[in-house]
Order: C-alpha cells, then sequence, then structure tokens
C-alpha cells in the first residue's frame, strides 16, 4: 500500500505537533506518558526553577512543574508531581535543598508516619535546608567581605593617582606628561626635517637609488659569470701548483739540486767567500800598483816585468 504525498504531509505534521506538546510539557516538568498526581507547596523565597526533580530518599520520583509568586500571600507557589505509585502521609513535609555545588535546587519529600493519605492536589508544608540558609548566608558574607577589600583596595588606588596627579615634583604625574609633550614636539619637527630632507634631495636619493640598483645587477651579472666559469678546475690547478711549489721548497730545504746545495752547502760558501776577499785584494793591488797589470811599450819597447812583491826584475842577458 503506497502513500500519497499529501497523507506523508499530514503524518509529518501530526507527529511534528506531538513531539513539540511532549517537549514542551517535559520542560514544564510534566511527562506525558507517565501517570502522575500534582500537589503544591510554598516557600518565603523562590529558589527552585521549572522541572527541578522532587525526590524521596534520594531517588527522583517527580519534578516541579510550576514556580510563581502569590500575590495574596506574598509566598512562591510551587507546584510539582510525583508518581502516583508512591504512597505517602498528608503530614509529610516537603524540603527545598541544594542538589551539590554544580548543581540547582530540588524538592525532597519528607514522609511522615502519621496523618491520613495524601491525595493530589494537596497542599504539604514546606520547610529548607539549614545548610542551604547558612550556605547562602556565608556565601554573602563572603560576597560582602571580599566587596569591603575591594573596595578599601580602589579607594587607596584612587587616593594615589589623586596625589600623583597634583603632585608638581619632577615625579608628578603633570610633569611627565609635559616631557613626554615636549618630546612628542621634537619627533614631530624631527619628522618634518627628515621630510622636507627628502624633498630637496630627492633627486640625489633617486641617483643613489638607481646606483645601487645598477651595481646589484652588475654583481649579479659576475655572479652568474662566475657560475659559467670552470672554478673548479681552476683551484685544482691551483693546488696542484702550491703541491709542486711544496715539493721545491722542501727539496731547498733538504739540499736538493743546485740551489739547495747553494743554500745549505758550506764549503760553497766558504768558497765563494775566499773567492771574495781574493777580488777584493787583486782590485786593493790594482789601485796601488798598476804598472804591474797595465804596461804600453812605446816603439817596441820591451815590457817590464815585476816579481810579487813589485820590484822589477831585469832581463839578464
Amino acid at each position: 500500500m503506497k502513500l500519497s504525498l499529501e497523507v506523508k504531509t499530514a503524518l509529518l505534521v501530526i507527529s511534528g505537533i506531538i513531539l513539540f506538546i511532549f517537549g514542551y510539557n517535559y520542560l514544564k516538568g510534566e511527562n506525558l506518558l507517565e501517570v502522575s498526581d500534582k500537589y503544591y507547596t510554598s516557600f518565603d523565597f523562590n529558589g527552585l526553577k521549572p522541572s527541578e526533580p522532587v525526590t524521596i530518599m534520594g531517588n527522583p520520583i517527580g519534578r516541579i512543574v510550576n514556580v510563581a509568586y502569590d500575590f495574596e500571600s506574598g509566598k512562591t507557589k510551587v507546584s510539582f508531581t510525583v508518581d502516583n505509585k508512591l504512597v505517602f502521609s498528608n503530614k509529610s513535609k516537603v524540603r527545598l535543598y541544594q542538589q551539590g555545588l554544580m548543581g540547582g535546587n530540588a524538592l525532597a519529600i519528607i514522609p511522615s508516619e502519621i496523618g491520613e493519605q495524601a491525595k493530589p492536589g494537596d497542599f504539604l508544608e514546606s520547610e529548607v535546608e539549614k545548610d542551604l540558609i547558612q550556605s547562602l548566608s556565608s556565601n554573602f558574607s563572603g560576597l560582602s567581605s571580599g566587596l569591603d577589600v575591594t573596595l578599601k583596595s580602589a579607594d587607596s588606588l584612587l587616593i594615589g593617582l589623586n596625589s600623583l596627579v597634583k603632585d608638581d615634583s619632577e615625579k608628578g604625574i603633570k610633569n611627565v606628561i609635559a616631557e613626554l609633550n615636549a618630546t612628542l614636539k621634537g619627533y614631530k619637527n624631527l619628522s618634518y626635517n627628515i621630510n622636507g630632507l627628502v624633498k630637496k634631495n630627492d633627486e640625489s636619493l633617486t641617483t643613489i637609488l638607481t646606483n645601487f640598483k645598477t651595481t646589484s645587477e652588475s654583481l649579479a651579472t659576475l655572479t652568474k659569470d662566475l657560475e659559467k666559469a670552470n672554478l673548479k678546475e681552476t683551484i685544482a690547478k691551483l693546488d696542484s701548483a702550491l703541491t709542486k711549489v711544496n715539493g721545491l721548497m722542501a727539496g731547498l730545504e733538504n739540499g736538493d739540486g743546485s740551489m739547495g746545495k747553494l743554500l745549505k752547502d758550506d764549503k760553497l760558501y766558504n768558497n765563494l767567500e775566499g773567492a771574495s776577499k781574493q777580488m777584493e785584494q787583486l782590485l786593493q793591488d790594482l789601485k796601488l800598483n798598476p804598472k804591474r797589470y797595465v804596461n804600453i811599450s812605446v816603439f817596441g819597447r820591451k815590457a817590464k816585468v815585476y816579481d810579487a812583491e813589485g820590484n822589477e826584475i831585469k832581463d839578464k842577458k
């Protein structure tokens, strides 16, 4: 059997209405699926909300339905529901208590052994848990003392601010504000001067920036050229050359080869030193006795001969 679109829509709307009615009443503390009886009580002040639980010996057996102010009695009238299976006396009391530190307040039925069986619509006497009153009073007392300390601190702070404002010394706020104002004026004048300097040297700054741009582009080109160059091969050749130079220097240090012997052989040094002295003596003798070494003969005259001491040796014939 197929249902038409109109029937499906109607069923959906009816279901929505039923769920709305059920949810609305549940939020008010009434469960339409449960059969319960309604009772009433009142308190000197309001500490409850609708849908808060009603318990007996810690077990939930109902909910608060309505909380309203009674203008005739000047009290808060509370209506609540209880499971119809519960049997209790009409002399029982309804106690207002706190569920916990984070929870709200709730109602608890305190059964009594006297009296008749309670009937739906009965008005039951109420009481407030002592701990709840003490908690409320202590919280108010703590709030009052804390507020008193806060007000005293605020008063001290205002007095300090007032004295600071009235202080005309260097540490006073007036002087500080005046110095701050002067500093801000100085920064303002400095900014004006900087703006004027920038305007006057606009062309120069443009030229500098252009030159800097050109230089950066040249550096970029140079960097690219260096990247293209075979630096690895050049460094390898330089390393090889340095290795050869190190070998040459090591050979010189060890006295290898002609240069090494020249640097390390003492005999060569001594021979060179002796030759230098003999050359010096020869030049000295040439200076003192030039005729001994230079002899010019005119008309075929025979040159004179001298001995080692510079005496002339005559030819014996």
